[in-house]
């Protein structure tokens, strides 16, 4: 399976019938799925399955989805108020006429206000139904674009999580491998400080000998050696097999991160020191990156 990035864009717009309808979906990081759909009035129908067809869509990021519609070319819907003409009229015939009063005309009675009823032409029960069928295909048509995006976007991002990790892994290598930790260099390093130790008056020998076994056991580095090994080739494992392993990687480097500063702390030797400080610093790009990942 291939790694997809949050970040995509896709835009769908087509004709159905008199409508004109346009949707433009865009996605950005976010922790979970987070779907924020906006339709016309009038669209409340298409609603649940565009949702459906977004979750299904997209595992993770921040979704905006809005479709835009316009009715083109329809013809107005007109209608007269027979009532309301009809109960004019009668009211009209009892109205005395003289020189100053002429009578009234269909076109001024058509004037008054309520007597003609303008209104958009209302679709039948078939157009409404293709209308929400080609709606809910650009959709998917979009969803399509916004997905290509995201798994190009992917594809890049895989590669240099691929090389952080890599170099996570070479410098745990050369931390294991390091001179400083070696046991005569451990020995020395110990001795040298019992030596220091030992100049205090009054020191208790015991106490001496427990010194010495808690600087060797805060020397050893074996367990955060180990588990960057484990680490490392999680996250390689993960990284080949794709997915939604967005949450999963960013547990890792927070894991990566701990083991890191724990080699820090522990060492006693510079070039230790400065193998942890260099992957302390691939660690915190590889988790700025994971944050794009779905």
């Amino acid at each position: 399976m291939a790694i997809h990035s949050m970040t995509g864009f896709g835009r769908a717009s087509g004709h159905s019938g008199a409508w004109g309808w346009a949707w433009e979906i865009r996605t950005v990081n976010s922790k979970g799925l987070d779907l924020r759909l906006r339709l016309p009035p009038g669209f409340d129908a298409v609603d649940i399955e565009a949702r459906a067809a977004i979750s299904a869509a997209l595992t993770r990021g921040a979704c905006h989805a809005t479709l835009t519609t316009t009715r083109e070319g329809a013809a107005a819907d007109i209608r007269i108020n027979r009532a309301a003409l009809d109960a004019l009229i009668a009211q009209l015939a009892d109205v005395p006429l003289n020189a100053n009063v002429r009578p009234a005309s269909l076109d001024g009675l058509l004037a008054l206000r309520g007597v003609v009823e303008t209104g958009e032409a209302e679709d039948d029960e078939a157009a409404r139904a293709a209308l929400a069928k080609d709606v809910l295909a650009g959709l998917k048509t979009a969803l399509v674009a916004v997905s290509a995006m995201r798994l190009s976007e992917g594809a890049a991002i895989g590669d240099v999580l691929a090389q952080r990790i890599a170099r996570i892994a070479e410098l745990t290598r050369q931390a294991e491998e390091t001179p400083g930790r070696g046991a005569d260099a451990v020995k020395a390093r110990i001795a040298r400080q019992i030596e220091a130790l030992g100049q205090t008056q009054g020191l208790d020998p015991a106490r001496l000998h427990q010194e010495a076994v808690l600087l060797a056991s805060r020397a050893d580095i074996r367990e955060e050696l180990d588990r960057l090994h484990a680490h490392t080739r999680a996250a390689s494992e993960l990284l080949q097999k794709g997915g939604a392993i967005g949450r999963r990687l960013d547990f890792l480097a927070q894991e990566l991160g701990r083991e890191s500063n724990t080699l820090c702390a522990k060492s006693n030797d510079a070039a230790l020191t400065a193998l942890g400080l260099e992957m302390k610093v691939e660690v915190e790009q590889f988790r700025e990156q994971v944050q794009n990942i779905e």
